[in-house]
């Protein structure tokens, strides 16, 4: 039950991250490592995209139940010998 709670909560702080960028960067400012590597493609504003994107793909990985099978896949195949 807690994972769609999560997952929601997750996916709706993704959306409003990415709808809001302009607003986090007027609040709490640009960061210094993603205009430095990220300059010419957005710089601050692509990194904070990404980040909201990142959240709601993770938001919609725990409401469908599916994030465990997701790091078994990738991660997992990274740690077994």
């Amino acid at each position: 039950m807690w994972h769609y709670i999560i997952g929601i909560i997750a996916a709706l702080a993704g959306v409003g991250i990415v709808l809001k960028t302009e607003w986090l960067i007027q609040n709490i400012g640009s960061s210094a490592w993603a205009e430095a590597k990220m300059g010419t493609s957005g710089g601050s504003r692509m990194f904070y995209k990404l980040i909201g994107i990142g959240l709601i793909f993770i938001g919609f990985m725990l409401i469908t139940n599916l994030f465990q099978g997701f790091l078994e896949g990738t991660i997992g195949k990274l740690l077994v010998r």
